[in-house]
């Protein structure tokens, strides 16, 4: 079944995944094909005494177009429906018994309901409600012509053609039904990852005011105060103090507007000392009392502010899958200064980035190993997505690299290796 604009010339169920499916309409038009023309033949000749060149046109005309409407059904049906009529006129001509069915052969109803099923699949409503309607005019048309009368069984073509355009319909509409959620549903995960991202930028740029702010208050401040620290300094070097000043107040003044708008209605109480290297130790204790006992191998290096969050982050967003996820599991927490990395050495398939000969590098590891009882679920099944997308935003900022995944003896891995100097940054 297709989309009624889109897969009109198209072959029915060639948008199915399995190749079986799409080729299914054809093997059934084909086994009704030649089914149906031999029978129509020897029927027509040997029990209605037609006359054999005429019953091999009608028969012909009748099972042939079943092909087409794999395609076209509606070009099928303008042909079969005129050879349909054409035979019951013509069977007029001859002398067949009162038992035979009139003006429509069941072989010419097995064909028709088959050719009606196509065109519900295909057509739009308004179509198949005037098929059914030229179908049942010629069946009561005719039916002023019965040689034999005309009862309930002469309009069988009418009543099984109904069913077969109705059931088709129906299905088409469930299947329009199913695709049109599966793409509202594409369209609303793809929503949810990009306002998830928006969200965790907006998160980091929060943070990473605080921490600017900070350096450019002491700008401002040295700035003001040099005149007064510094004597005899010359009337040039104080103007160019004091325009300093200006421009770091200006700064800050601008960096506030942008941080209103980066804020909403739940973002109170953010302005705080951000966290660093230094708070990591407390925050793996408390973890350590929720989970059990956690591995921590600190590092007291002088990093970068924005890379002190990062790993504070990083450490932070790990540690919270391990208590969703695995808790109870053995967890180990390290950190380290590498020195420079040479190329090549940085291990393959990480995110952010591009890991290539550069100075020193905090390296951030959270390993946690399967959880002491069996999960339901594989990590991050149902959540959010915040953590994973958090730990990479926080990384490409700082210009470092991410290493995630399952472990294959079980439990997950964090690496992350954030550059402390700056043109790393860049």
């Amino acid at each position: 079944m297709e989309p009624v604009e889109a897969g009109r010339s198209r072959a029915l169920l060639a948008g199915a995944s399995r190749r079986w499916v799409r080729g299914l309409p054809w093997a059934l038009a084909f086994v009704l094909s030649v089914a149906l023309l031999p029978t129509t033949i020897v029927v027509l000749t040997a029990d209605y005494g037609l006359n054999g060149a005429v019953a091999g046109g009608l028969a012909a005309a009748q099972a042939a177009p079943l092909l087409l409407a794999v395609v076209r059904p509606l070009q099928a049906w303008y042909v079969v429906f005129l050879a349909d009529v054409a035979g019951a006129l013509a069977l007029l001509s001859v002398d067949f018994e009162e038992r035979l069915l009139w003006p429509f052969p069941p072989m010419e109803l097995v064909g028709y309901v088959g050719l009606c099923l196509a065109l519900g699949l295909r057509e739009r409503r308004r179509t198949l409600v005037l098929v059914w309607l030229a179908t049942a005019a010629a069946n009561v048309g005719l039916g002023f012509a019965a040689p034999h009368g005309f009862g309930a069984r002469e309009l069988l073509f009418t009543i099984l053609g109904g069913v077969a355009l109705l059931l088709g319909g129906v299905l088409r509409d469930r299947y329009e039904v199913q695709r049109r959620l599966a793409e509202q549903e594409t369209i609303s995960e793809a929503e949810r990852g990009r306002r998830t991202l928006l969200e965790e930028r907006a998160r980091i740029a929060r943070e990473l005011h605080d921490v600017v702010a900070h350096h450019m208050s002491v700008i401002t401040v040295q700035a003001d105060t040099a005149e007064y620290r510094l004597r005899a300094l010359p009337p040039d070097v104080r103007e160019e103090f004091t325009s300093i000043a200006s421009t770091a107040r200006e700064s800050l003044g601008e960096m506030r507007r942008l941080l209103g708008v980066l804020r909403n209605e739940e973002a109170h109480g953010e302005l705080v000392p951000q966290p660093g290297l230094a708070q990591i130790g407390q925050l793996v204790e408390a973890t350590a009392r929720t989970v059990g006992p956690v591995e921590f191998s600190p590092c007291e290096a002088e990093v970068p502010e924005a890379v002190g969050l990062s790993a504070y982050r990083i450490v932070q967003e790990a540690l919270a899958n391990v208590v969703r996820h695995a808790p109870g599991a053995a967890t180990r927490v390290s950190l380290s200064v590498d020195g420079p990395v040479g190329d090549g050495d940085d291990p393959g398939g990480r995110d952010g980035g591009d890991g290539g000969g550069r100075g020193e590098r905090l390296t951030v590891l959270v390993v946690n190993g399967p959880p002491p009882r069996p999960r339901d679920g594989p990590l991050e099944v149902g959540g959010t997505g915040h953590g994973l997308v958090g730990m990479r935003e926080r990384v490409r900022l700082v210009g470092g690299t991410l290493d995630v995944g399952p472990l294959p003896a079980g439990g997950f891995r964090v690496a992350a290796q954030l550059p402390l100097t700056e043109k790393d940054f860049t």
